[in-house]
């Protein structure tokens, strides 16, 4: 597995509007560095404990990506160096980040994540859900966030057309919500199996993981 290789050949399909967030989830410190040292600096984690190991290994410049779902009792173990938090998925949530954030004297930037899948088994918010935060100016109740835009996770089949579906509802939220706003910039859809179809969609952030480091590790 040339992971240096693998990075380059993706990076070169990508359009330059679109930023790589590679997946590097159950993977080594050895495996990161791999890609590090070929330029990468965008590195995407689901689980709290195992981003806080590797941050504490790895270079100081590294911009980690909670991506997963984000428990409310553990914002505040990555709150002081997170780059980004992806799975934002509830009202409560975003008012720990916040309230962490505050502490670490930091502003977080963070995803909103929509529930666009058919699977049940999907987080995220509802188109009320989102208004309600949205409505207002965020700023005002969330000083240490900055909202920069949303994500979605598509329905696993291979059914091309159900998750271009799934997409452009998203991208429809995102333009719905986007003018006005300056900081609302970063529309995070796509994965190893359908970031083309994403791309092609309007998403200006992907989360690329097995074609990048190789299957997960379980």
């Amino acid at each position: 597995m040339n992971i240096a290789q693998n990075l380059k050949e993706i990076t070169s399909e990508l359009p330059d509007s679109v930023t790589l967030v590679a997946v590097s989830k159950t993977k080594p410190e050895s495996d990161i560095l791999e890609a590090y040292e070929s330029g990468h600096r965008d590195f995407g984690e689901n689980k709290v404990q195992e981003l806080v190991a590797k941050k504490d290994k790895l270079p100081g410049d590294i911009r980690w990506h909670m991506i997963g779902h984000l428990q409310r009792n553990k914002v505040k173990y990555i709150a002081d160096f997170v780059s980004l938090i992806h799975g934002v998925d509830s009202l409560r949530l975003l008012k720990e980040i916040n309230k962490r954030a505050g502490q670490a004297e930091r502003v977080v930037d963070c995803l909103l994540q929509m529930h666009i899948a058919e699977e049940s088994t999907k987080f995220g918010l509802d188109s009320d859900e989102l208004q309600e935060i949205l409505e207002d100016d965020p700023k005002e109740q969330f000083p240490h966030v900055r909202i920069r835009g949303l994500m979605g996770m598509a329905t696993f089949t291979d059914d091309q057309k159900q998750v271009k579906r799934e997409f452009e509802m998203l991208k429809s939220l995102f333009d719905q919500y986007r003018p006005g706003r300056v900081d609302f910039d970063i529309l995070s859809m796509g994965m190893s199996g359908d970031y083309e179809i994403a791309i092609a969609t309007g998403s200006t952030m992907v989360r690329i993981g097995s074609s990048i480091f190789g299957a997960r590790n379980t």
